[in-house]
């Protein structure tokens, strides 16, 4: 067997020596970080080597890509999030549609003649409503009066349909007034829903 000769002490580097040259690696690796790598990686050129060697060059490209991909990132996220707002209000518009209608009230008014439609309400009560005017066109009046108050909340001549809702500032009696100024027979269907007590009619 082949035995290798120990190392005779006076060839061993000394603390002196390994310690120039860990400095001079450490000097090897500044310079390193310096010239090569930040102007590469991050477009960072101290020196001005980096420029030179068409190593900033690289790291811009590097860094701009990087802002892209962020941005598009962001984009992403925004396009995502009003998706599913849109789905949501979609949805929500879907539930109200599906809604019932908890009462519906159909009448025919010859020419000149006139019918009145109550809701019965208390104080801060909401009731939707939606109605159609068929075989001709119909004036109206939609108001409340109760506890000495009154209120006018819409009207409307010639009309064929209205929708939306009441909200009651007082307790008492919200509705309509109809007329027929036609020359023939106007029939109106109305539908109901929400708060309110009961539904009352005059004709």
């Amino acid at each position: 067997m082949y035995n290798a000769p120990q190392p005779r002490p006076e060839d061993l580097p000394s603390k002196a020596q390994l310690f120039r040259s860990w400095i001079m690696a450490a000097i090897g690796a500044v310079v390193i970080l310096v010239t090569v790598y930040l102007p590469a990686e991050h477009a960072i050129d101290p020196t001005g080597v980096g420029r030179v060697l068409g190593l900033t060059e690289m790291g811009e490209i590097k860094r701009e890509l990087a802002e892209e991909a962020a941005q598009d990132a962001l984009i992403h996220t925004d396009q995502s999030s009003s998706l599913i707002d849109g789905f949501f209000g979609l949805f929500v518009s879907a539930a109200h549609a599906q809604e019932a209608w908890t009462d519906t009230v159909t009448f025919t008014l010859e020419p000149g003649a006139t019918a009145e439609i109550k809701l019965v309400m208390a104080a801060g009560d909401v009731a939707q409503y939606a109605w159609v005017a068929t075989g001709g066109r119909i004036n109206f009046d939609l108001h409340a009066h109760g506890e000495g108050q009154s209120i006018d909340y819409d009207r409307g001549r010639g009309q064929t349909e209205r929708a939306g809702q009441i909200e009651a500032p007082f307790a008492g009696e919200h509705g309509w007034f109809w007329r027929n100024r036609d020359d023939t027979a106007v029939t109106v269907t109305l539908q109901l829903r929400g708060t309110y007590a009961e539904v009352t009619q005059t004709y």
